[in-house]
């Protein structure tokens, strides 16, 4: 499958500013900051939240992906995110294809005193893997964060109390997530909704929600393709038949034809539930969660719309 990227353009820029600093010195990576802490590089921000939830007070967290209201697929990466790269401990990412913009930069700025933490290889999950929405699926931070937690004790043993604690703390917060799922289930067995893409499929499939959308409509989408005329027509019609509860539709990355979906639903009074593929800046990483699960079930039970978060 292939996923929206940044352009080659950019992606060419990048490694530019990568082999320059290499070139002027730089390319030595560094364990910690000036003030000591542990310097964590995260490609989004749910990742840079998470390793901050287990480092503490210990850690420097920058996250390179966090604007809730732009295009993940489309940053530029400054130099300033070219000089976090030599400087990262620990990197933080996804997969799945999903930030292969950071493999590259990696590969280019290779380091021997660097982990890299990657949630599709935690997960032991094949390169294949259909939907890379990896932090919608409950069981990707717990595991993610054990990681963190597992090397920053190898890195600073004197502390180590402290992030064992920590992601007992996480782990113990995660469960408001986990139990509203459940919560969710009991509440309301028999839920349908359609969607633009998978964004927060995960989390409709641990729900037990009913997503009518075709599969291939979502993945034309999510990969910038226009849907095939047939998909496009069944996705019009779960709105003209109001075949679905609620339409969960992502906020962050829209066109004409999404905007059109949207259209049909609130003209059929099909309460509309916005997902992110970033996290809002307002929010920690459960609270983000917790807050979709939420808005999914003020539209099932209240047929009200969350359209933002």
């Amino acid at each position: 499958m292939q996923l929206k990227h940044v352009s080659k353009a950019v992606v060419a820029t990048i490694l530019t500013g990568v082999m320059a600093l290499a070139a002027a010195g730089c390319g030595t990576s560094s364990a910690t900051s000036g003030n000591g802490k542990i310097n964590i590089l995260a490609a989004e921000n749910e990742y840079g939240d998470v390793a901050k939830s287990i480092g503490g007070s210990h850690v420097n967290v920058t996250s390179i992906i966090s604007n809730p209201n732009a295009d993940p697929h489309d940053f530029e990466a400054s130099p300033s995110d070219v000089k976090l790269i030599a400087q990262a401990k620990i990197v933080v990412q996804n997969g799945v294809g999903y930030d292969d913009w950071l493999n590259k930069m990696l590969k280019a700025h290779e380091s021997s005193d660097r982990t890299v933490i990657n949630a599709q290889e935690v997960l032991g999950l094949p390169d294949s893997t259909k939907n890379p929405h990896l932090w919608y699926e409950p069981k990707t931070m717990p595991a993610v964060a054990t990681k963190i937690a597992a090397k920053l004790e190898s890195i600073d043993p004197n502390h180590a109390s402290d992030y064992k604690k920590n992601l007992q703390t996480f782990n113990t917060s995660m469960k408001s997530y986990t139990e509203a799922l459940a919560e969710f289930q009991t509440k309301h067995p028999s839920v349908a909704v359609a969607a633009t893409e998978p964004v927060a499929n995960y989390m409709l499939d641990a729900a037990k929600v009913d997503i009518k959308t075709p599969w291939t409509l979502q993945a034309a989408i999510m990969n910038d393709q226009d849907p095939s005329a047939q998909d496009s027509a069944t996705q019009m019609a779960l709105f003209s038949n109001k075949s679905v509860h609620a339409f969960v539709y992502n906020q962050q990355v829209t066109s004409d034809l999404t905007a059109k979906y949207k259209a049909a639903a609130k003209k059929n009074g099909i309460p509309i539930v916005a997902v992110y593929e970033t996290m809002p800046a307002k929010y920690h990483y459960v609270q983000w969660m917790t807050s979709e699960l939420a808005a999914l079930d003020k539209a099932v039970s209240q047929q009200q719309s969350t359209e933002s978060l």
